[in-house]
C-alpha cells in the first residue's frame, strides 16, 4: 500500500465519510461522478438491454454489491478475458498440452515450481486430498474414494473449520480436528500427527488468532516429511502477499473469480512432483477422481488472461476508483436524516474496502429486504442491527448511482 492510501486507511478508520467523501473526489477526478446521475437512477441503464438474457427466462438480474459471491455468479471477467476465450473457441486444442504450458505461465509469474488449472478453488482442494493419499501410483489413484491401506487423514487445526473444509474428505480422506475452536499450540498439532496421516491442511487468511502460524506449520509438516495443502483462495492482493501466499506451502490452492478469471475456474500450485499428480487425478487423467470436475478450453484462457492482467494491473489506479464510487454514493446519502457512511478498510484484501451506510432508528434487514424487492434487483450486505454494508469490487460503472437512489426511496419512505 503506498503511503497516501495507507493515510488515507488511517483516517477513514476514525472519521465518517460525510468529512472526507470531498476529499477522495479530489484526489479521484472523474468526469462521470455527476450530479445528474443520482436523479436518473434506474435510467442508467435504460436501452442497454441489461438482463435481458435472465429476463427471457423469467429470472431477475441483480446489481451485486456483496463482492464476489459463488450465489450471484461469482465475477465478471474483463472484456480483455472475454475476447481472449472467444478466440480459445475458434479452434480445439490437445487439453493435456494446454493444461502443462498453462501450469507452466502461472508458475512462471508467481515463481512457484508448477500450477494446474482446476474447476475452482474447492476443485483445488479436492485434487491436493487425493494426491497427498494416493502419491503417483496408478493403482491406488484408481481406487478412490476407497482408501484401504492408504494413509488418509489430513490434520487441520479446528479454530480454522470452515464450510468448504468438506472439500479435504471429497476423495475419500478424514479430516482430524485438532486443538479447540480458539486456539491451537505447535505441539498440539505435531502430536496429532500418526502413522496414517497423509498431510495437513491450512486455512490461509488476514487474521489467524491463535492458530498455529502458517510458516510453522509448514515446518512441522516438513519435520515429519509430509506435505502442506493450503487454500489462499481469495489472498491476492497485494501482489507481493498473493506470490508470498502461493510459495507458502507444498500445494496451495487459489479461487479464480476473485482476480476476474471465469467463475467456475481456480488454480492449485506448489511443487512439481506433487502437481504431476493432481494432473493424474484431473478431469483428462486415467481413470481420475477429478473426471466430472471439468474445466473447459475458454475457460483456462481466460484464467491465464485475467491473472496476467491482474498481476500487470495498476491496483492504485483501481483502488482511487472504487474509492470514487463510494464517495459519489455517499454524496448520494449525504442530506438524509440519521445516515451514516465510513469506508473501512481491511489489509490483505483484493476488494480492499467497504462502504459501511448506518441508518440510525432503520433495521438494516429490512432495507436489505426492501433493496432485493426493487427494480433492478439490488443485493447488499448488512452488519449489526442498521448498517448496511456496500463491496463496490463488483459493480459496473453507474450502479453506485442506483443504490443511492434507491436507498433514497426506501429512507424516505
Amino acid at each position: 500500500m503506498d503511503e497516501n492510501r495507507m493515510a488515507f486507511t488511517q483516517v477513514s478508520l476514525l472519521t465518517r465519510f460525510k468529512i472526507r467523501s470531498h476529499l477522495l473526489l479530489r484526489k479521484v477526478p472523474n468526469d462521470n461522478y455527476s450530479s445528474d446521475n443520482y436523479s436518473q437512477g434506474g435510467n442508467l441503464m435504460a436501452n442497454t438491454g441489461w438482463g435481458n438474457v435472465y429476463k427471457k427466462l423469467g429470472a431477475r438480474p441483480v446489481i451485486t454489491a456483496t463482492g464476489n459471491q459463488t450465489v450471484r455468479g461469482g465475477s465478471t471477467p474483463s472484456p480483455a478475458v472475454r475476447d481472449a476465450m472467444r478466440q480459445a473457441d475458434e479452434s480445439y486444442v490437445e487439453m493435456e498440452e494446454l493444461l502443462e504450458k498453462s501450469g507452466q505461465f502461472i508458475a512462471e509469474r508467481l515463481g512457484v515450481e508448477d500450477a494446474y488449472i482446476t474447476a475452482g478453488c474447492y476443485t483445488a482442494l479436492v485434487l491436493a486430498s487425493a494426491t497427498v493419499m494416493t502419491g503417483s501410483d496408478p493403482d491406488k489413484c484408481a481406487q478412490l474414494p476407497d482408501t484401504t491401506g492408504l494413509k488418509d487423514e489430513i490434520v487441520f487445526q479446528k479454530m480454522q473449520h470452515y464450510s468448504y473444509d468438506r472439500a479435504f474428505t471429497i476423495p475419500g480422506s478424514k479430516l482430524i480436528n485438532v486443538g479447540d475452536e480458539n486456539a491451537c499450540t505447535a505441539d498440539e498439532l505435531s502430536d496429532a500427527i500418526g502413522e496414517n496421516t497423509a498431510a495437513l491442511a491450512y486455512l490461509i487468511q488476514p487474521n489467524q488468532g491463535k492458530a498455529v502460524p502458517l510458516e510453522q506449520a509448514v515446518e512441522i509438516a516438513h519435520a515429519h516429511e509430509l506435505p502442506l495443502i493450503a487454500d489462499a483462495a481469495s489472498q491476492i492482493y497485494p501482489l507481493d502477499y498473493f506470490r508470498r501466499n502461493a510459495q507458502s506451502a507444498d500445494l496451495v490452492c487459489f479461487g479464480g473469480k476473485y482476480f476476474n478469471a471465469p467463475h467456475s475456474t481456480g488454480f492449485v500450485c506448489g511443487r512439481k512432483e506433487l502437481i504431476e499428480i493432481v494432473r493424474r487425478h484431473g478431469f483428462i487423467g486415467p481413470r481420475p477422481v477429478g473426471r466430472g470436475m471439468k474445466v473447459d478450453r475458454q475457460e483456462i484462457i481466460g484464467l491465464v488472461t485475467a491473472i496476467d492482467i491482474w498481476l500487470s494491473t495498476d491496483h492504485n489506479k483501481r483502488l482511487k476508483e472504487q474509492d470514487a464510487r463510494y464517495a459519489a454514493l455517499a454524496q448520494g446519502l449525504e442530506n438524509l436524516e440519521g445516515v451514516s457512511c465510513e469506508v473501512r478498510y481491511q489489509e490483505n484484501s483484493h476488494t480492499l474496502s467497504n462502504l459501511h451506510v448506518t441508518c440510525s432508528g432503520k433495521e438494516a434487514a429490512e432495507l436489505a429486504g426492501g433493496l432485493d424487492a426493487g427494480t433492478p434487483r439490488i443485493k447488499v450486505n448488512t452488519h449489526g442491527k442498521d448498517t448496511l454494508v456496500i463491496n463496490a469490487y463488483t459493480l459496473n460503472a453507474g450502479e453506485e448511482y442506483i443504490i443511492a437512489n434507491a436507498l433514497q426511496h426506501l429512507l424516505r419512505g
